[in-house]
Formats: structure tokens, sequence, C-alpha cells
């Protein structure tokens, strides 16, 4: 992993900071594992716009990915290792044995050629998918099942990775990226590794631009805007705003929204702590 830095021929490349993409091996997608992508522009079925910060943007094909590395002991051979506009971390082309090509989440390590496996019994080595409760005691994960057999849900972002602390009976304790623990079903699956491109978080936009390219629209200060816009708007002058919340007045920092019975309380020992 490494980035890149740019020398200050145009005023935007002065701050621009980019990942150097040393592990990408083609910018070629795998055409059967890729599907077209409708794109709302943030408006709804009526035509109105109702999120204000979505729109343009460059086209992009969305790549099928395997979440549920359900394909039981037969080995795959990494083929490529791409790029994915998609996602922050990079994806991995596979061919199992038996001929398919499935795209998932790189881990950290993976290279061409590697040959990784699903299964109950199979060896904690990188790149390679059991049951939560066949790993051994402090193993780092990714890609984790909250409900056996639903596919992947937690630890898929560039860098992601959670460690599994503890066994109790039919669960597994498991620390997520936030510092929480929270109690998973044994039987779920989990990936070991860490999440490809840990650099995503260094990377600088440098330019405005660089965000319209991803679809992203400028987004207005609420302290900016008017009264009957906002609660935060409005005042003589630069006024703070008072305290911070949202357009529909609840407040932004600190509050909680959990439901108090939602059925999964039972499963989070502790929650994260405040940074």
């Amino acid at each position: 992993m490494s980035t890149k830095k740019y020398n200050p021929i145009t005023p935007s490349l002065r701050y621009r900071i980019t990942n150097s993409y040393t592990e990408i091996t083609t910018n070629i997608p795998e055409k059967s594992l890729i599907a077209p992508i409708k794109r709302s522009g943030g408006r709804n079925q009526k035509g109105e716009m109702t999120m204000r910060y979505i729109g343009g943007g460059h086209k992009k094909r969305y790549r099928i990915i395997d979440f549920k590395r359900n394909k039981f002991d037969i080995t795959a051979t990494v083929k490529t290792i791409e790029y994915d506009p998609n996602r922050s971390a990079f994806i991995a082309l596979v061919v199992y044995k038996d001929g398919e090509k499935r795209y998932i989440i790189a881990p950290e390590g993976l290279t061409v050629g590697q040959e990784i496996i699903s299964g109950q019994s199979v060896a904690p080595e990188v790149g390679n998918t059991l049951p939560l409760a066949n790993m051994p005691l402090g193993s780092v994960i990714h890609n984790i099942e909250l409900q056996p057999g639903r596919g992947a849900a937690i630890c898929r972002s560039a860098g992601a990775f959670a460690q599994l602390s503890g066994k109790d009976g039919k669960y597994v304790n498991i620390k997520l990226p936030s510092g929480e623990f929270r109690q998973i079903l044994g039987t779920c699956l989990g990936t070991i590794g860490t999440v490809s491109n840990s650099d995503h978080s260094l990377e600088v936009q440098g330019k405005a631009g660089a965000n319209r390219w991803k679809g992203r629209r400028p987004r207005t200060r609420p302290v900016v805007m008017n009264p009957v816009d906002h609660p935060m708007g409005g005042g003589e002058g630069r006024a703070s705003g008072g305290h911070p919340r949202s357009r529909k007045g609840i407040p932004a920092k600190g509050l909680k929204t959990r439901s108090k019975t939602k059925a999964s309380n039972k499963h989070i020992i502790s929650r994260a702590k405040k940074r």
C-alpha cells in the first residue's frame, strides 16, 4: 500500500494525494460479472428532487460481488486484483476449479495466483472463509455475516477488520471497528484478514471537481440558510446557529436514536467508546 503526491503544476494538484494502485493488476472487468446501475440523480418516481446533494458523476457499472462465499470445499485461484468504483475496497476475481468466476472483497496481502477456499474446517489463512466458531481466538477477520447464509454485512470497507475475542456457547464475541463488542452466531461465516486499500483514508481530492466526478453535488451549510429552510438558519450577521441539529430539528451530536426495544440489543456486550 502506498499513496502518491503530485508536483504542483496546477493549484488542484498542490494538495492532491491519491492511491498509487500498485496492487491493481488490470483495468478491464470480467464482462459476465458486471451489471448496469440505474442512477436517480436524487429524484423520486415523480421527478421531484428528494436528495439535494446527489447527481451527475462518471458513468459506472456494478460489479457483482460474492458476499456469501458459499461455494464450499472447492479451491479458487486469484486471477486479478481490480479497482471497484462502487466501494472503497479493492476486489479480486477468483476462478474455481469447476471454471466458475466470482468477485470477492480483496483482503490485504492477497496476490495473483494464490489459492483460497471456503469450508467448515479450512485453514485460517488470509482469504479463506469459515464459520466464526471454527476460528482461533484473536483472529483478525472481515466480511462477516450477521445472519447465517444471508451474506456478509459488516467489515466490508477499505482497511476494516474485526477481532474474535471470545466464545460463549453458540455465540462468539467480536470486537467491531467502532470498538463495540457484540455477540454473533458461531455458524455465521467470516473471512480471515483485513480489507485491502487501508490507505483510502489518506486520500485528498484536491479540488471540488473530483467530488462531482463521484456524483456528489455541493452541500449548503445550514447556518447560511434562512429560518424557513433550517432550524440553524437566520440571525443577524454571522450567527452560530445554536445547537447542531438536523433539518427536522433532531439534535445532531450525541442524541441516542437506537430503539430501546430493538431485538438485537441483547447481543451487544458493550457499546463503542466515545471518541
